[in-house]
């Protein structure tokens, strides 16, 4: 065992409580229950995490009233029943489990389609619905839903709750004097302010008992003009200790007025909260939780070494590696699967339209999520050569799965780097670490001996010549350059041959002389396109922005990134922004752009034109490889174009077949 962790690896006491260490994992939406109980899925999930070494844990929100049902049902007795066997496992692998009870005010419309509570009728910032302003009545009937609610997580075997009180939800927004306009004794001062939350702690502390941990999350900062900020918070934090309301304090950053900051993506540095939370939890006089981009046990180390909280949360590095704690601790740091903070596979899962809408996962481990369906790795039967053609992030995640199975593995790419086309995308502003899991992957293959080689592309001489069992193509896509768009599919662009119309790649990927404007031409509406534009931006280029969606880049709302990108974008002066656009025609020194809606035509100035009309795959090696007859699995964007995530699960799940 590594004594490199001491302050992380000792037991703390929360209330009369033992936790084993100081890495805890707080509360977030997996979408793994069904009408609100508690699913297989779910236990395994959370015993994943628990099995690699978490000290504590907090199931995700857990509603305390019918106006706002939340994920689990705190508010029906039938949710004890499946407590208890979640409980069970999770204590007998010695880790704590904490409900988090929640109310979502504002942002939880009720299930009959009526007026969402809140303290004030205002307008919720991300659909404008106003809410019902609370009467006294509805504040008694929540008080209560809350004590009835930690009264069945207490039947249901769990060690205690937290309230949620951050992030712009119902005890939040009476809290803040933004969301707060209320006259009466729930308003205006800060003691009035505070009274629903302490009405609520002190109704679970009588209906629970004093040994029932009872804690609460807040956000330091709401990161919004009017809004609560650290010194304010810590006032409420020290009002709910001294009345003796609190076990613990969790604190965290932003609210639903500024999302971006809630789940910091990689623009955001490791341990971003923290400037903004060490000034409520240092003075506290109970035990603290902090989060925020801290992905390693180092990193986990030096807060709590320097006495900035007392526990550290880890979100999204324990979706990417559930035994990271266990594997740090033994030493084998190289071997934990890294977080690259790109919020696509977790958070923007949450929110996606298909087949997988609200349940979580994660980009770099498909297994997240799926721990019920048991261990992904299973040994292989008889060893096997397989050839991998392609080492973008399905080759090497192919790669990596038939090695850990035992089979003798081989990895060929015709570019000098491995990575794929991550190797452009991590050369957008701010995008560096999207490329750290396929490094790490590149690592861990030298580390199981696959023969790697750079440089050299796999044909049919190859192939024969290496008379592998199996063939994994993983050849990527590259951008389509016929100008062909989602909205006009019949119109053929004149220009698009143009040696000034280039693609994401030639932007990003080669030494371009930034032009003194540019057109940059959006019909994906996630990051490809903001990537070539901010490029360009930093290098003085003068950019329009069109695109064929009604908003700067749609996607990127599921993962928290859309309003941060839209501020950094609009900090430019030589930025502009047209939605609802056409690309019609590209010169030498012009574009024309035609708007959808009313058809309107503009010439705009540029002598540059950077298409972002989507990917063609690279496949051709398949039929090249029909005539030898080898079993070929084909994988990632040679297969189908899609999101990161794909990537990795396909690329996976061929290296598991062979």
């Amino acid at each position: 065992m590594s004594d490199n962790y001491p302050h992380v690896n000792s037991e703390i006491r929360v209330g009369n409580l033992r936790i084993r260490n100081r890495i805890t994992r707080t509360a977030h939406g997996t979408g793994y229950a069904i009408d609100g109980k508690v699913t297989e899925r779910l236990i395994a999930y959370h015993e994943a995490r628990a099995r690699g070494g978490v000290g504590s844990l907090f199931l995700e929100t857990c509603g305390v009233h019918p106006t706002s049902p939340g994920p689990l049902w705190m508010f029906r007795d039938d949710i004890v029943e499946g407590l208890l066997p979640l409980a069970g496992r999770l204590h007998a692998l010695d880790t704590k489990v904490f409900a988090q009870l929640w109310h979502g005010g504002a942002q939880a419309t009720p299930p009959d389609g009526g007026a969402a509570w809140a303290p004030s009728a205002l307008p919720d910032p991300i659909h404008g619905r106003v809410s019902l302003a609370m009467t006294k009545d509805m504040i008694d009937e929540v008080v209560a839903g809350f004590a009835a609610a930690a009264q069945r997580a207490q039947r249901g075997g769990l060690d205690g709750v937290e309230l949620h009180g951050a992030h712009t939800y119902l005890i939040c927004a009476f809290l803040s004097p933004m969301t707060n306009r209320r006259s009466d004794e729930y308003g205006g001062s800060i003691e009035n302010r505070t009274r629903l939350a302490r009405e609520a702690l002190a109704a679970v502390r009588a209906a629970c008992g004093p040994e029932f941990v009872v804690g609460i999350r807040l956000s330091a900062s709401e990161a919004i003009e009017g809004g609560l900020e650290p010194e304010e918070t810590s006032r409420i934090r020290a009002i709910l200790e001294q009345e003796d309301l609190v076990d613990m304090v969790n604190i965290s950053l932003g609210g639903y007025h500024n999302f971006g900051k809630m789940i910091g993506a990689m623009h955001e540095p490791h341990g971003y909260e923290l400037p903004t939370s060490e000034p409520v939890t240092r003075p506290s006089g109970v035990p603290t939780i902090v989060t925020g981009r801290i992905t390693t046990l180092a990193e986990a180390e030096q807060v709590v070494a320097s006495g900035t909280a007392d526990m550290v949360s880890m979100v999204r590095a324990l979706l990417a590696d559930p035994e990271l704690v266990n594997k740090s601790l033994a030493g084998r740091e190289r071997d934990v699967r890294p977080c690259i903070g790109c919020n696509e596979g977790c958070v923007g899962r949450r929110f996606a339209i298909g087949a997988a809408v609200g349940q979580t996962g994660c980009t770099v481990n498909p297994q997240a999520g799926f721990e019920y369906r048991g261990q992904w790795l299973t040994p292989a039967s008889a060893r096997r050569s397989v050839l991998v053609a392609g080492a973008g992030p399905a080759g090497l995640e192919a790669a990596y799965a038939a090695a850990l199975r035992g089979h003798q593995v081989s990895i060929y790419d015709q570019a000098l780097e491995p990575g794929g086309l991550v190797r452009y995308s991590r050369a957008a502003p701010h995008r560096d670490e999207i490329g750290k899991i396929c490094d790490w992957l590149w690592d861990q293959l030298e580390r199981e001996g696959v023969e790697r080689q750079l440089g050299r592309r796999v044909d049919a001489e190859l192939v024969r010549s290496a008379a592998p069992d199996a063939v994994i193509v993983a050849t990527g896509s590259l951008p389509r350059r016929d100008g062909i768009q989602r909205m006009r599919p019949a119109l053929r662009v004149e220009g698009v041959t143009l040696p000034h119309v280039l693609t994401p790649l030639e932007v990003l990927g080669g030494d371009l002389d930034p032009p003194r404007r540019a057109v940059v031409f959006d019909d994906l509406g996630n990051y490809e396109a903001i990537g070539s534009a901010e490029l360009l931006l930093d290098r003085g280029t003068e950019v329009v922005f069109a695109t064929s969606f009604a908003e700067l880049a749609p996607d990127l709302f599921r993962s928290f990134q859309r309003d941060v990108v839209a501020e950094r974008l609009g900090r430019h002066d030589g930025f502009r922004l047209e939605t609802r656009s056409s690309i019609e025609r590209a010169s030498a020194s012009s574009v024309t752009l035609r708007n959808l809606d009313s058809g309107r035509a503009e010439e705009v100035a540029a002598e540059l034109l950077v298409l972002v009309t989507g990917f063609d795959p690279q496949d051709a090696l398949v039929s090249e490889l029909e005539p030898l007859g080898v079993e070929v699995h084909v994988v990632g964007d040679a297969l189908a174009p899609l999101l990161m995530p794909h990537a990795f699960a396909s690329g996976r799940e061929a290296g598991m077949a062979v």
